[in-house]
């Protein structure tokens, strides 16, 4: 099938298009029709390959708007990427990522009922696939390879992965593995003027070496994040944004999130934080594991393990349980735990403060905030400050174990504006780790 043959193919949005066998080149996007209905895009057996020609001009190898019932499997697209380093960081003004990035693989807008199954995503520029304002979206089995790019200073510019936005309902990203990406792997994001991300499913998805998170949910409701693995987030560490502070996290959340779940996540080599809870409240994170066994030179970005936060002005940091975690590790503390009613109980934190923070002389990681010193030698922190002023009291921390440089001194501390009597602090295990002593040979 020829070019124009195929995109007249398309054109007429409705039934099975198949893809031509081998490559198709492709100057410019292949859209479909505004008001598709009915319609399956799949590659033929022997292999269907979409590229993206060095003077490709538009936003993505397939764009789809205004469409309903469209499936997309079974195919792979090729990317433009040459060199890592582009003009991009983030949309300037909140624009859309839809309206700022081109290069993607698949961008879908406003549109419902959409799967994307078994498609393979190499060398793209921007996003594998963008989701912008749309409902029922599944995104099944899809493999991503080396994508994405990297900001004019060499960080990343959070690109490469799949990306949901602009209140995009009721999805799911399940059974997909994700390789080398410069940026996030999964994200969900919405500005704060716009409708949240609800009602979706992160699930078994495996994700390996990503310079920032492995997933992000930014600005959602009722999500579920689990049983996803992954390992060297983080990495490449020369790609870690460290000037805007974007270190990597296996589970992160920005903006208003509630009634979600995180659970189950295990993840190996976590060059940044464990899980991040900024905006997270009325939810749980369960079961979830993030293990990180190397030299602490070998994870130069390594913090806290778990952090709470309220920058967003929209929600506060309550009502959220932390159960059965294991972290073991990280440079800083295991929970910095800022907000009220909340739950920090029967976890595993396990070699905490590698950064020897407390000892004297200060080193470069332990030389912030010198007149908080229970900050970063703390295995649990508690804070009045988790972004915006807040109470950090009701909170239940029990049957933890917490291990590490420090902790028969510097397990649980209360920083300026917080006080552990107003807290439920009881039955934690804490103390150093234990060192063996090998015998010399007589």
């Amino acid at each position: 099938m020829m070019l124009l043959d195929l995109r007249a193919s398309i054109a007429r949005g409705s039934g099975v298009v198949e893809l031509p066998a081998g490559e198709t080149h492709l100057d410019r996007p292949l859209v479909l029709p505004k008001n598709a209905r009915n319609m399956t895009l799949r590659g033929n057996k022997a292999g269907s390959t979409l590229v993206l020609d060095s003077g490709f001009k538009g936003s993505a190898a397939l764009l789809v708007d205004g469409a309903s019932n469209v499936t997309m499997e079974g195919f792979t697209v090729r990317g433009n990427r040459v060199e890592l380093k582009s003009d991009w960081y983030f949309p300037l003004n909140e624009a859309a990522f839809a309206d700022f990035y081109s290069d993607n693989g698949i961008v879908v807008r406003n549109s419902n009922h959409v799967v994307i199954r078994k498609v393979q995503f190499r060398d793209l520029r921007a996003f594998s696939v963008l989701v912008n304002a749309s409902s029922s979206v599944t995104i099944d089995a899809v493999r991503i390879q080396d994508c994405g790019t990297l900001n004019r200073a060499g960080r990343n510019n959070t690109t490469g992965g799949i990306l949901l936005e602009e209140g995009v309902s009721g999805f799911e990203v399940r059974r997909s593995a994700i390789d080398r990406i410069t940026g996030n792997a999964i994200w969900t994001h919405s500005y704060a003027r716009s409708p949240r991300q609800a009602d979706g499913v992160i699930q078994g998805n495996t994700i390996t070496q990503v310079g920032r998170d492995a997933i992000q949910v930014g600005h959602a409701t009722r999500i579920r994040v689990e049983d996803n693995t992954g390992s060297e987030l983080g990495f490449p560490a020369e790609y870690v944004d460290v000037e805007h502070h974007g270190v990597a996290v296996a589970v992160d959340t920005a903006g208003n999130v509630d009634h979600a779940v995180y659970a189950r996540n295990r993840f190996t080599d976590v060059n940044g934080q464990c899980i991040d809870l900024d905006g997270f409240h009325d939810g749980e994170v369960t079961g979830n594991s993030c293990v990180n066994k190397k030299p602490l030179e070998a994870y130069p970005a390594s913090h806290y393990g778990i952090v709470f936060g309220n920058n967003d002005p929209g929600m506060n940091s309550t009502g959220v349980v932390v159960t059965g975690n294991t972290l073991q590790g990280f440079a800083y503390g295991a929970v910095f735990l800022a907000g009220s009613n909340n739950r920090i109980e029967d976890n595993q934190f396990l070699d905490i403060n590698r950064a020897h923070c407390g000892s004297t002389p200060v080193s470069a990681r332990c030389n912030y905030a010198l007149e908080q010193p229970d900050l970063l030698r703390s295995g649990i922190y508690l804070s009045g400050n988790g972004g915006r002023a807040t109470t950090t009291t009701g909170n239940v921390i029990r049957s933890n174990t917490v291990t590490g440089f420090g902790m028969t001194h510097h397990c649980i501390a209360a920083g300026p504006g917080a006080s552990m009597s107003e807290n439920a602090v009881d039955a934690n295990d804490c103390r150093e780790p234990v060192i063996e002593k090998i015998n010399p040979r007589r």
